[in-house]
């Protein structure tokens, strides 16, 4: 016979069963989340690091290209002549002394070796390099005006870094500033004509004030020679002034204007 704390012990069964099914959901739903965030950051990761690889490559591929134009344009002989080899870049044995054009071979950071596609003209040399890899590149537009021919690249073997006499192979220069134009002002000076110098601009020479211009009120002016009176007191400017004394002892009052 089933009894009532039977009966509760089953539904407490059950109820934990419940539980432990809805545990065992969200976990899986967690689980899953977190491997969907891992795959997308993994993807970001391997595209980060896939552009910094180009980065390198790019600088890497046009260290070659500069070093096979430096031998090409220091060639001693007529008609000038590209290397031979990617060594003779390192050390060049045309001149008596020591001559590099190139300080080492660099690995291709796509494959992470030293071997590079030559790119070679029968009777001149090698005119430029390109890397083995044949990854689609991630960089497609925006290049410079010298790798135009980069773009919709299908692989890095298209990617080829050639040398080409009279091209420019360096970064983008700077337009020169003009020259500032000096200002003219007016009532002292006025622009040259064709052919002339500026005349030198002349300054108002302003007058020097000497002391004896300056007023002092306690400076007593002595009388001149010329009219100078025994008999009469000296005039006192200082006597002039409220709370002022005279040379006779007596006080001057001035009645305000």
């Amino acid at each position: 016979m089933v009894t009532t704390e039977d009966k509760g012990e089953v539904r407490r069964g059950a109820c934990r069963a419940r539980q432990k099914g809805f545990t065992y959901v969200w976990i899986m739903f967690v689980v899953a989340l977190t491997g969907i965030t891992l795959a997308a950051a993994g993807q970001v990761w391997r595209t980060e690091t896939r552009r910094e690889k180009e980065k390198e490559l790019m600088f890497v591929g046009d260290q070659f290209r500069q070093a096979i134009g430096s031998y090409y344009e220091s060639s001693p002989e007529i008609p000038r002549r590209y290397p031979d080899s990617l060594e003779k870049l390192l050390l060049d044995n045309r001149f008596p002394a020591v001559k590099r054009h190139l300080r080492k071979i660099y690995f291709d950071p796509m494959t992470g070796s030293d071997e590079w596609g030559l790119i070679r003209r029968p009777g001149i040399g090698i005119v430029g390099v390109h890397s083995l890899s044949t990854q689609a590149p991630v960089k497609k537009t925006n290049f410079h005006a010298r790798d135009a021919s980069f773009k919709g690249a299908e692989s890095y073997r298209d990617w080829k870094f050639i040398y080409s006499p009279g091209a420019s192979h360096t970064g983008p220069q700077l337009a020169p500033q003009p020259a500032p134009q000096p200002q003219w002002q007016s009532g002292f000076q006025t622009p040259p004509g064709p052919g002339q110098e500026p005349e030198a601009q002349i300054q108002p020479v302003q007058p020097e004030q000497s002391e004896s211009q300056l007023w002092d009120p306690f400076f007593r002016r002595e009388p001149s020679p010329a009219s100078a009176d025994a008999t009469a007191p000296a005039e006192d400017f200082g006597a002039q002034l409220p709370g002022h004394f005279r040379q006779d002892g007596q006080e001057q009052q001035h009645a305000p204007p």
